[in-house]
């Protein structure tokens, strides 16, 4: 057997939602990152939050219980660093709509900061609470006279312990709907955050592992990356059997410690020791006819696995015997 953290060298964890739900570790993830490290693996911890420096994400993170380092965390204002370096010539002019952490990562891929449209080679826009309006106006003057712009995120909205805040998806909007320009984005769905990932960890089989379709598994599938979601946050069982197919992950997982399962069980779309049919337009999930146990998880790589090789989207769950009914059941898919 092997497992499926025996298959890869590098894993790229989501944060919230993958590794912690608020100021709550999820039980086993501090365990199994540990353990992960201890044995050789690499570890990056991935945010779409580029107003945070990575020494920042790191205390918080130390501070939950996990080993973590700055060295290991990847925040998508140094994905949006890597996009300026790439496309403009050393020295060249920055716009920084953020935080004075995201002013240091352009600095640190050697370009220098401006705060004038008429200096502005580039805007890179992320998350802070302090923006306003004439520094959006800047912005706007710098897009409209031909400047790339790049966003770290397009978040449209921020968790806060008072309920969700307008996010830097927000306020780039109000620079769209202003100049009719759109923004490459450094952050998750897009891939440069994965690519800088495996750039920083020199990681030859990376497996990124996130709660979220539309952004972490999206993400993984365009840097061309296996993925494993995990059913510790905000995407659902429902969610993963109607996917798409640009957001639908490798592999499934009840949470972290699925990455200690044998690498062909796990897979997205393994169905021992159930028995998925078609009827209709309906899915009917029942046991295979063995004492089990049966497990609600596998019960959902069975079902996906048949649904989407029938091409996906909207579909009725039906069960067939009793220990599907309660698998459906806590699964959250039961019709009842």
């Amino acid at each position: 057997m092997t497992s499926l953290l025996e298959a890869h060298d590098v894993l790229l964890l989501d944060l919230d939602g993958t590794l912690f739900r608020g100021a709550t570790p999820i039980p086993g993830a501090v365990e199994m990152i540990a353990r992960s490290a201890r044995d050789g693996h690499q570890i990056g911890y991935l945010t779409n939050n580029g107003s945070r420096s990575p020494r920042e994400v790191a205390a918080h993170l130390t501070r939950l219980g996990f080993e973590a380092d700055e060295s290991e965390v990847v925040t998508s204002g140094q994905a949006a660093g890597r996009l300026l370096a790439e496309r403009l010539p050393a020295g060249a002019s920055v716009l920084v709509i953020g935080t004075e952490d995201l002013r240091q990562e352009v600095r640190g891929v050697g370009l220098n900061v401006t705060d004038t449209a008429e200096d502005a080679d580039a805007v890179v826009q992320g998350h802070s609470p302090e923006t306003a309006w004439p520094l959006l106006a800047e912005g706007c003057l710098a897009i409209r006279a031909g400047a790339l712009w790049v966003a770290c995120n397009v978040d449209t909205t921020l968790p806060t312990e008072r309920g969700e805040l307008p996010g830097n998806g927000s306020m780039v909007a109000a620079l769209r709907t202003a100049t009719g320009a759109e923004p490459l984005v450094a952050g998750k769905p897009e891939p440069w955050l994965y690519t800088e990932a495996v750039r920083r960890t020199g990681a030859r089989r990376a497996l990124m592992i996130g709660d979220r379709l539309d952004t972490d598994m999206a993400g993984a599938h365009a840097a061309g990356l296996p993925s494993l979601a995990v059913l510790t946050g905000v995407s659902g069982p429902g969610e993963m059997l109607r996917a798409v197919e640009s957001e639908r992950p490798t592999y499934i997982g009840a949470d972290l410690r699925a990455l200690d399962e044998d690498i062909e069980t796990v897979s997205a779309v393994a169905a021992p020791p159930w028995k998925v049919t078609v009827e209709g337009a309906e899915l009917v999930l029942s046991g295979d006819g063995t004492s089990g146990p049966y497990d609600e998880v596998a019960a959902l790589r069975g079902l996906c696995g048949v649904h989407w090789a029938r091409g996906g989207g909207a579909v009725t769950v039906r069960a067939g015997d009793g220990a599907a009914a309660e698998a459906l059941l806590a699964l959250g898919l039961s019709a009842d």
